[in-house]
Parts: structure tokens; C-alpha cells; sequence
């Protein structure tokens, strides 16, 4: 399991997110609710291991998380990936959206051809949208590049933060159901986070309000 406890994350004196605790289980998507401003966005980065909280505990399949970004075991970092709500500012301009696939194979000294073209026929990406580069695609297109970035190494979790914000209803699905698939054929935990509540309520098996002091402290 994914297990965050206490987590506090401060800016200097203002406080984003207060005493939150949250369980990812392996093979069950968690719906993760709340305004605008409650601390999502805030969680998801700490439980990605991209965020040091300034108190509380993280523990990945019973390992304490005890450094953060790079300075992390790779072992650890890579269990869990995080796909954001806004494409556009999680890649780089210069890159295709092959080379946005391929980054995290690049970066563990892995190079797959084979598996950038298998994840982007499932992404429905066709060949000719993987030689282009962010600004020549649409947010959709591009968000789907993302997807199957954040799947290439086959991590045990997947945190969504808002990843179907904004997007057309067709683009929508066929993300949530690319991301349910990955999970069936893996047992990944899935972390869905929205404030679509009619959104959560199709897709998740639970649903935790981060806005709810008593959602915020289940096991």
C-alpha cells in the first residue's frame, strides 16, 4: 500500500495542507474530492515522492520514504508516478511526444522503441503525432502523451491529479478506461483525484473529501 499519515506542508507561514492522512491500496481506485485550493494537488506531489512534507510519515509497500525527488532510491521513486492536470507545463516544449514517452526509459538507461510505439497505439496516438512536439499538438493529445509516459515503467501506483480536466468527453473516456486497463492487468492502485464528483462516482470504488476532517483521517 501507499500510506501517507499526518502529512503537513507549509510555505513558510501558510500552511497547504494540514495533518492529512491517505490510503492507496493496490488494485482499487481511490477518489480523492475537495474545492479548489484544499491541498489535492499539494498530497499528490508527496505522495509522488516530488515534495518533502514538513511532518508526517510515507511509506511505499511498508518502506519509509525518508528522502525525496532525486535524492530517493530510483527503486522507490519509480513505484509511483503521477500524471498532472496541466500537459502543457509537465514537458518539455523541445521534446516529440515520442521523446515525452521514452523519458522515463531514457532516464533509467532503458531505451525501448518497441514499447514508446505499443503505449502510444494505446494511448491512441498514431505515427504521425509522435514526431511533432507540444505546441503542434492539442492539450488532449498531448495529455494521452503524458498518460503513457507515466506508464512506461509499469509503476505500482498512479496518482491522476485532475487528469481529464478540461479535455473533450472522448478524450476523457478513453483515458479513464486506458488507466482502469493498466490497472486490471497489473493491480496498480490507482489514486483519482477530481472535484468531478459525478466523475469520481463512475470511476472509483471509494472516495475520500480532503475537505472532510473525517475522510482525512481514514486508515
Amino acid at each position: 500500500m501507499l500510506e501517507a499519515s499526518g502529512i503537513t506542508v507549509r510555505y513558510g507561514r501558510q500552511v497547504a495542507l494540514d495533518d492529512a492522512s491517505l490510503t492507496i491500496e493496490p488494485g482499487v481506485v481511490t477518489g480523492l474530492a475537495g474545492p479548489s485550493g484544499c491541498g489535492k494537488s499539494t498530497l499528490a506531489r508527496v505522495l509522488a515522492l516530488m515534495l518533502r512534507p514538513r511532518s508526517g510519515t510515507l511509506t511505499v509497500d511498508g518502506d519509509p520514504v525518508l528522502r525525496w525527488r532525486q535524492r530517493a532510491p530510483r527503486e522507490l521513486r519509480t513505484r509511483v508516478a503521477l500524471i498532472y492536470q496541466q500537459p502543457r507545463l509537465a514537458v518539455d516544449p523541445r521534446l516529440t511526444l515520442a521523446d515525452v514517452i521514452r523519458e522515463p526509459l531514457t532516464a533509467n538507461g532503458r531505451p525501448d522503441d518497441g514499447r514508446v510505439a505499443e503505449l502510444a497505439g494505446e494511448a491512441g496516438l498514431t505515427g504521425d503525432l509522435l514526431t511533432r512536439r507540444p505546441h503542434e499538438v492539442s492539450d488532449g493529445q498531448l495529455q494521452r502523451a503524458c498518460v503513457a509516459r507515466a506508464l512506461t515503467l509499469e509503476p505500482r501506483y498512479l496518482i491522476c491529479d485532475e487528469m481529464t480536466t478540461m479535455l473533450d468527453a472522448s478524450t476523457q473516456a478513453h483515458l479513464v478506461r486506458l488507466v482502469n486497463a493498466y490497472r486490471e492487468r497489473t493491480g496498480a492502485g490507482v489514486l483519482a483525484i477530481s472535484h468531478d464528483t459525478i466523475l469520481l462516482n463512475r470511476w472509483a470504488d471509494k472516495t475520500v473529501d480532503l475537505f472532510d476532517p473525517a475522510d482525512q483521517k481514514q486508515p
